[in-house]
């Protein structure tokens, strides 16, 4: 089965969290999909992660800008096959997929200041279990992720 991990932000927003995840996939040669729970948050997503600082260059791409097969990070609203060969899934504002099964690793992002985001995080989290999956919670701490169970 898939391994999901849960990752609980607490210190800093998700614009600022998500590219040096990404960061790390891509220095391993990985290839990821983001997947976003609003489509309207994509074109947001998409300006973010041009203008990061750390790391210094995540190249990606959507639907708007096409040659899903030349980006090492897709960015997408729709659950479908991964367009780039992808295969890290990162699940970012309450978004779901029926294809986790499709990922070596998804990475489940969810504000953990927000009651309704952490609600949702719990009943992904069920399922997922339910499903089989191996399970991981990382939480934003004092020196960066630290994981808690």
């Amino acid at each position: 089965m898939t391994e999901i991990g849960f990752y609980h932000l607490t210190r800093m927003a998700l614009d600022q969290a998500l590219p040096k995840l990404l960061g790390r996939v891509l220095a391993q040669a990985g290839r990821a999909q983001v997947l976003v729970g609003n489509p309207e948050r994509l074109p947001a997503l998409d300006d973010a992660l041009w203008k990061c600082a750390d790391p210094h260059w995540l190249p990606h791409g959507t639907a708007a800008t096409g040659h899903p097969e030349m980006q090492p990070i897709w960015l997408t609203a729709e659950d479908a096959p991964a367009a780039n060969g992808a295969r890290y899934l990162f699940l970012v504002d309450g978004a779901e997929s029926a294809r986790l099964a499709e990922f070596d690793r998804v990475f489940d992002l969810f504000d953990g200041n927000d009651e309704v985001a952490l609600a949702a995080a719990r009943a992904r989290w069920k399922a997922a279990k339910a499903a089989g999956h191996a399970l991981s919670y990382w939480q934003q701490g004092q020196r960066g992720w630290e994981k808690k169970a």
